[in-house]
């Protein structure tokens, strides 16, 4: 028998073995359920392992075939569409200043918004005062979504802080449809969400024709797995590169950290921190919409909820925070062989 058959029958004996080991892991997401149960506005919770769908559970009368609003979780889709308009030459890069697609009579009462970068946008760092929280309600009312978040006050320099504000990302929108010369829609479709198989549906515009950055898209549960999946495989889906890969490097580093929470951090449209002894990256929206992934486990797990305002949101939205670090990743990193976190 000569080397090169060989190295066949070792390579078909791994192989066989790598599937042997990979099929005799048992995981145990017995008490996951019932705590999952307990939960009054959750929808679902999937899990995906090595590319294997090892848990997919739905709630509260909901189905595999429901639209959720996944609320700024559209926040890491928006930082997708940038990435690859980038690749393709539409956009600069991230270090383009933004009055290179809105002028600067926006910027004439403070010269340094002039020093607004594209990736300013993405890491939550423009500086200018949120349109989020305190300020939403005023600004989704505006007669002019983009224009409205340009004439924000400075609060401080761009690139120095983070203030969390969904007018970034609406801005990102805004630049993609400059750029690309197609609505976001339209974009996102034929770069994004067509090469990974499904049609994305229309989501709410503002007064110009401008679809809502970083709010308000509808995906299913297992939509979004996909679009988990994407980034757990640095951006390639059967071989094509959906996102270049450096893109995802670059989005799921961690740019800022978080002036609310100190252990969290923010990358571009993505947050990032340790759960259950892991580095987990996750895109989050509002009520409970989820979509973790952590690279050392091969893991995605996704979680959807009401997104309906509600007494309870906050608690709820707490619950999921341990149900995805307490019971899912814990029950996944013990089965495979991890050392329980301390």
């Amino acid at each position: 028998m000569n080397l090169t058959n060989l190295l066949l029958i070792f390579c078909l004996f791994f192989q066989i073995s790598a599937t042997a080991q990979q099929s005799s892991i048992v995981y145990d997401f017995d008490e996951t359920l019932e705590t999952a149960n307990t939960l009054p506005r959750i929808k679902s919770l999937l899990v995906s392992q090595n590319g294997e769908l090892i848990l997919e559970q739905y709630f509260n009368g909901a189905n595999q075939e429901d639209q959720s609003n996944i609320k700024s979780v559209s926040k890491s889709v928006i930082s997708a569409l940038v990435g690859i308009a980038i690749h393709q030459g539409h956009i600069d890069s991230v270090q383009q200043p933004i009055t290179e697609y809105f002028g600067v009579d926006w910027a004439n009462d403070n010269p340094l918004k002039k020093e607004i970068t594209v990736q300013n946008l993405l890491t939550m760092q423009s500086g200018l005062e949120t349109t989020s929280n305190r300020n939403y309600g005023k600004w989704i009312a505006s007669s002019n979504w983009v224009a409205f978040a340009l004439q924000q006050p400075l609060e401080t320099v761009p690139g120095r802080l983070m203030e969390y504000s969904t007018g970034n990302t609406h801005l990102l929108s805004a630049i993609l449809t400059k750029a690309t010369g197609l609505n976001t829609l339209d974009f996102a479709r034929e770069v994004l969400t067509e090469p990974l198989g499904f049609q994305l549906m229309p989501w709410p515009q503002d007064a110009q024709g401008i679809y809502f950055g970083g709010n308000d898209m509808e995906l299913t549960p297992r939509q979004m797995l996909l679009f988990g999946e994407l980034y757990l495989n640095h951006g390639a889906l059967n071989g094509t590169q959906v996102i270049p890969r450096q893109w995802i490097d670059d989005t799921l580093r961690n740019s800022v950290q978080s002036r609310r929470d100190r252990s969290r951090f923010y990358g571009y449209g993505w947050w990032i921190k340790e759960m259950a002894g892991h580095n987990a990256h996750y895109a989050w929206g509002f009520g409970g919409q989820f979509i973790v992934i952590i690279p050392t486990l091969d893991l995605v797990v996704v979680t959807t909820s009401s997104s309906n305002p509600g007494s309870q949101r906050r608690a709820h939205t707490r619950s999921i925070y341990d149900l995805l670090e307490y019971d899912v990743i814990s029950s996944v990193s013990k089965a495979l062989g991890y050392p329980s976190s301390p």
